[in-house]
């Protein structure tokens, strides 16, 4: 691995000093027009791409976790055969390598967004790949929820609705919010994937013009830039994750 691994480090780091010292690749970085006219609406594209695939992975995971954790052997509505088929429906879209989940999903992708191509068509994968990941990370935010709470709210008479959105989601709360942050960031990282596939957005930039034109400082600011979005995104997450914490 390591033989593999050393000619691509040296390449790249040969071309960031040929890029610095030089100016390798007429025009660069403040006269590429890559990075002057492109690198903004591409990183518009990755926020929406982003927060769409986000807003909805969570409004369809948050459901699909409670409902693991109500038709578990302890839960409120326990059932054994409805939980083990869930689950098996769960980890089978987990498991599915994305690259591979996005090619399958093209017909549909194509049925809902009319085009396989941009970030609009990046979301609809994006989606499906995230809402059993993050389904998971619910069910286990849920399970850590004190069981004394719950049954306090059914001594007091409250519905089975109540208890999963006033105690459990309630409770689990501030780890929800950590877990949203994790999948948000889990995204973003896959629409670099989606961008190998004409999705749009920094992923696409990163390889159109920094793999395939040999721009190299695209590249690097490509990854910059991402890096950034990631860090806002944790900090924003930490931030809230506090805010919503009732203890």
């Amino acid at each position: 691995m390591i033989y593999l691994i050393n000619p691509i480090f040296t390449q790249f780091a040969s071309d960031i000093f040929t890029i610095v010292a030089t100016g390798y690749g007429d025009p660069t970085w403040g006269d590429n027009p890559a990075i002057t006219k492109e690198m903004l609406p591409a990183t518009l594209e990755t926020l929406a791409i982003s927060a769409i695939s986000g807003v909805f992975a969570v409004l369809l995971g948050i459901p699909l976790g409670l409902f693991c954790v109500a038709t578990s052997k302890d839960g409120l509505i326990p059932n054994v055969v409805v939980n083990k088929i869930t689950g098996f429906i769960i980890d089978l879209g987990r498991s599915i390598p994305f690259l591979i989940l996005a090619v399958f999903l093209t017909p549909l992708t194509r049925l809902v967004v009319g085009t396989t191509v941009g970030w609009q068509a990046s979301s609809i994968p994006l989606i499906i790949g995230a809402t059993p990941f993050f389904a998971r990370l619910v069910e286990s935010n849920i399970m850590g929820v004190d069981k004394g709470k719950i049954e306090a709210a059914q001594m007091m008479g409250a519905s089975r609705t109540q208890i999963m959105w006033g105690v459990q989601v309630r409770e689990a709360l501030p780890a929800l919010m950590q877990s949203t942050t994790v999948l948000v960031i889990t995204i973003i990282g896959y629409t670099a994937i989606t961008g190998s596939l004409g999705g749009g957005g920094l992923g696409a930039m990163a390889i159109n013009y920094g793999r395939f034109r040999w721009q190299s400082d695209t590249m690097i600011v490509s990854i910059v830039v991402i890096g950034v979005i990631v860090m806002a995104v944790q900090y924003l997450g930490d931030f809230l994750t506090h805010r919503v914490d009732h203890r």
